[in-house]
């Protein structure tokens, strides 16, 4: 199954610093190389934070742990941080077991990560 990326900025999101990741299908050693090569720009930017949106993520395979390993590298060496929302249960329960990217949020969804995001930054709402 292909991967279909989307990347942009989060519409009401707490900071104007962060950049979500949308990812469908399949993250695997044939895909992992496409999504590296679309992260090279945001790695590049000035975002101090990523969010990968997984919810239509329906497998992933260590190559894809690997990205997700090497984003956490970059953002957490610019002071920021790498977040996951909307992990369908396949997906959560490889994370699960191999418990190998320790420090990363996961949240069940983004009101959740939103008031997360608030309780760390002081604000308390989407920005106006």
């Amino acid at each position: 199954m292909p991967l279909e990326i989307k990347i942009g900025k989060r519409f009401g999101f707490l900071t104007p610093s962060t950049v979500a990741v949308r990812l469908s299908g399949s993250l695997d050693t044939a895909t992992a190389p496409e999504l590296e090569k679309q992260l090279a720009p945001v790695y590049a930017g000035k975002a101090k934070d990523l969010v990968f949106d997984l919810g239509d993520l329906h497998f992933i395979s260590s190559a894809g742990l690997r990205v997700f390993g090497a984003a956490r590298k970059v953002f957490s060496g610019r002071g920021g941080q790498v977040s996951f929302v909307n992990l369908q249960a396949q997906v959560r329960r490889v994370f699960e077991i191999i418990e190998a990217l320790p420090g990363i949020g996961i949240f069940r969804d983004d009101a959740e990560m939103d008031r997360y995001l608030a309780s760390q930054t002081g604000q308390y709402g989407p920005e106006q």
